[in-house]
């Protein structure tokens, strides 16, 4: 098996919901509720807010937005994802849904207040990436918030086909629909979450869509 299948395959996410399993809710996804908090309540709708956790893997975010009192749609293009999101304990299943889809066809409903998309939107295929980008921003209403993360170009990971990575100046102009709240700039060698030795390039994002 070449490198670059594995780090796509079946068995590779396997090991991957093993390696961080128990691991707390994303950063970028705390700060993105506080704003929220710190806000008054939105008052377009009775119902919950809705957050989109795209990727969601074995939903380590998809379970602190259920504890916060979200409505929460978790996609994935694993079906091995939701087995274990499924099987979590603490899993409040009453306001959860679950979606297996590909972000090459994904479609999002209307009026989401957070799409929260935690280190999985560089697997989209490069050629599909701005559709994918063009239905988050649209999903979003106004004052709605995107948080995760990109992968920049000096990041081991764009040796690989069918990823998308981006410049600053990319991810600078992918976030002209948005108020930026948070906009870090990681670059250091290390470890994936599996062990395998890794140079990172990743922008961490929290941005308030425009009204």
């Amino acid at each position: 098996m070449s490198q670059s299948t594995y780090h796509t395959s079946g068995q590779h996410w396997v090991t991957y919901y093993q390696a961080v399993e128990g691991r707390p809710p994303r950063e970028t996804l705390l700060r993105a509720l506080a704003n929220f908090d710190a806000e008054p309540p939105f008052s377009g709708s009775l119902e919950p807010p809705l957050a989109v956790d795209l990727g969601c893997g074995d939903g380590r975010d998809t379970v602190e937005l259920l504890r916060r009192g979200w409505q929460v749609l978790a996609i994935d293009g694993e079906s091995k994802a939701f087995d274990r999101l499924l099987n979590r304990p603490e899993l409040q299943r009453d306001r959860l849904q679950t979606q297996l889809m590909q972000f090459e066809v994904l479609s999002l409903p209307p009026a989401v207040d957070l799409v929260n998309a935690s280190f999985c939107l560089s697997f989209c295929p490069s050629a599909n990436f701005p559709d994918l980008w063009q239905t988050v921003v649209i999903s979003l209403r106004a004052g709605g918030r995107f948080c995760g993360q990109l992968l920049g170009e000096r990041d081991s990971w764009a040796v690989y086909p069918n990823r998308t990575h981006h410049t600053r100046q990319q991810v600078e102009s992918l976030l002209q629909p948005f108020e930026v709240e948070w906009l870090e700039e990681e670059e250091h060698p290390g470890v994936t979450a599996i062990g395998e030795e890794k140079y990172w390039h990743i922008f961490h994002i929290v941005a308030r869509k425009k009204g």
